[in-house]
């Protein structure tokens, strides 16, 4: 008998201690416990690091188990649905001029996918589908090794993948973990499952010029979520391709190309005019419609609608167009009628937390040509108070009005649906890292996030990290499911920001010891960082909307 190891699972409040021979895997620990669980186990956690089922345990060790419906195991199962899914077109074009097939966004719970070398049929969807049960059937392991740069480099050449091959020439890393699936050879960033057989659930269909790689979400993890078609977000996320298409840019890998050439200023001001071309636009269609009075804005956390609404009254006010801004957080209820969530703290999020029956009041005396005096919330006494702001539309007067429920006409159900113009703002992802390696948009904002919530309110990163989850709950609950009800989406995402925030966020990140509950997430968003060269902010236009980030702006924000 060899050493004997002792391995303590927490599940919630729950020790169970177990004793195993030196050198048993962590799946096999799962497996002993998977009963007690609702999901399957995709994941362990070991201090603050997450570790692969397929490591072995060397020493006694406490440990949990992320399951599917967890959002680091959610993220583990996308990641192993997508080389599956790449094994599996790599068989069926076996023989055929397959050049490579790219993970280009997410939108909802499907990836968009787009193939080159072969058309995109049905039928080869169809077999491509197959092909993948048949290896979650077989459940066949996905195994890892860690190779030299200079090997990892030739793998990358021989399956064409020239993303990748470019993403490591600028890291400076001496080895890469290669996975390997049935034969198949890819890099990921990120935890791999154990094998295919916990892949149950997803489906592929035919969509525009590619494909959509259907996938559960994490609140249902044992079922495929079917594609909901969002023709004006993919039309935003296609457009925000042609721009990096039009500067040569689209993976982190060429962006740090053009950095290391000299190009970033150049690159900084084409992105910078394709956004101000883009509100210009924007104020265009509200000055040519006299109907509109009230431009509502909404959009996720960090998403830059401050700086947004900033710009775009600016460019309104050149089209002979009067902006007055309108926040919607001076219309919150008094902290006694605020609604509590399900853990008793206030909700400040929910429609039912702002003043609904007078910001219509309001608006409508507004509409009608009434002088009114608009509140301002104190936040301090959690009360409106009335300080002499009054307000009186002329003729060529507009309320610009910036707040989370902006799309939802439950928050302005009596005003004209002719007198609104809404506006759906998010920095959505315009770079990849590779073409199988997307950047989450929730991280990108994160980041902008954490950068602004240290630099404006001196909260450590922990401290933002520790809200972001319920950041993400009201955002899922309140504005994502109103997007489609915007006349037009704005992305203000740019493709050189990770460069800029990178050393702003480098030494936040290095503050968090091993020890910290949220250090996974560290792991993670320093691991995104690496990948990029650095930017020097003093590029950075003053009224750029990055400016809201990491300060030096010209607006007050």
């Amino acid at each position: 008998m060899g050493k004997q190891i002792k391995v303590e699972v927490i599940i919630g409040a729950k020790r169970i201690p177990k004793t195993y021979e030196e050198g048993v895997t962590y799946e096999q620990v799962a497996k002993e416990v998977q009963s007690a669980y609702s999901y399957p186990i995709i994941l362990a956690r070991r201090g603050g690091k997450l570790v692969e089922l397929n490591k072995r345990i060397r020493e006694d060790v406490q440990i949990c188990f992320m399951t599917t419906a967890d959002d680091s195991g959610h993220k583990t199962y996308v990641r192993g649905v997508t080389l599956l899914m790449l094994r599996a077109f790599y068989a069926v074009c076996k023989g055929q001029p397959l050049e490579n097939v790219y993970v280009k966004y997410q939108i909802g719970d499907s990836c968009y996918c787009e193939v080159s070398g072969v058309p995109v049929t049905e039928s080869l969807l169809q077999q491509v589908e197959q092909y993948m049960k048949e290896l979650v059937h077989r459940d066949i392991p996905f195994l890892k090794r860690s190779v030299d740069t200079s090997e990892a480099l030739r793998i990358f050449e021989k399956y064409g993948m020239m993303d990748k091959k470019k993403l490591f020439e600028y890291r400076r890393v001496s080895k890469v973990n290669i996975y390997t699936l049935d034969g198949f050879e890819d890099y990921y960033y990120g935890y791999m499952p154990a094998s295919t057989g916990v892949l149950q659930y997803f489906s592929l269909e035919p969509y525009e010029n590619g494909f959509m790689l259907n996938l559960p979400n994490s609140k249902t993890p044992d079922q495929t979520t079917l594609h909901k078609p969002s023709p004006k977000l993919f039309a935003t996320l296609q457009e925000a391709k042609s721009w990096g298409k039009m500067v040569d840019v689209d993976t982190v890998g060429a962006l740090n190309d053009v950095i290391s050439h000299g190009g970033a200023p150049e690159l900084i001001l084409v992105q910078e005019a394709l956004q101000e071309k883009k509100i210009a636009q924007i104020a265009e269609q509200i000055a040519n419609d006299p109907s509109k009075k009230f431009v509502m804005i909404a959009g996720p956390s960090s998403s830059g609608k401050t700086s947004f609404s900033h710009r775009l009254s600016i460019q309104l006010r050149t089209l002979g167009v009067h902006p007055h801004p309108i926040a919607l957080d001076n219309y919150f209820v008094d902290r006694d009628e605020t609604p509590l969530d399900e853990n008793g703290n206030y909700n400040f999020e929910c429609l039912e937390a702002i003043d609904v029956k007078l910001f219509n009041q309001q608006m409508n005396e507004l509409l009608a040509g009434k002088r009114v005096e608009l509140p301002t919330f104190n936040f301090v006494t959690g009360q409106k108070e009335y300080k002499g702001d009054y307000k009186q539309l002329g003729e060529d007067d507009i309320l610009v009005i910036e707040g989370i429920h902006g799309l939802n006409d439950k928050l302005s159900y009596t005003l004209p649906k002719e007198s609104k113009f809404k506006i759906y703002i998010s920095a959505l992802t315009q770079i990849n890292i590779d073409e199988h390696n997307r950047i989450p948009t929730t991280d990108g904002r994160l980041i902008r996030r954490i950068v602004r919530d240290n630099r404006t309110r001196g909260h450590d990163i922990e401290r933002t990290l520790s809200m972001w989850q319920s950041v993400r709950q009201g955002e899922e609950q309140y504005i994502f499911p109103y997007e489609d009800n915007a006349d037009v989406m704005f992305n203000s995402g740019l493709l050189y920001e990770y460069s800029v925030l990178k050393k702003h966020i480098e030494p936040l990140l290095m503050a968090v010891g091993e020890m910290s509950p949220y250090y996974s997430d560290v792991l993670r968003l320093k691991e995104l960082t690496d990948r990029f060269l650095p930017l020097e902010e003093t590029v950075v236009p003053l009224n750029s909307i990055l400016r809201e980030f990491i300060g030096g702006g010209c607006f007050k924000v």
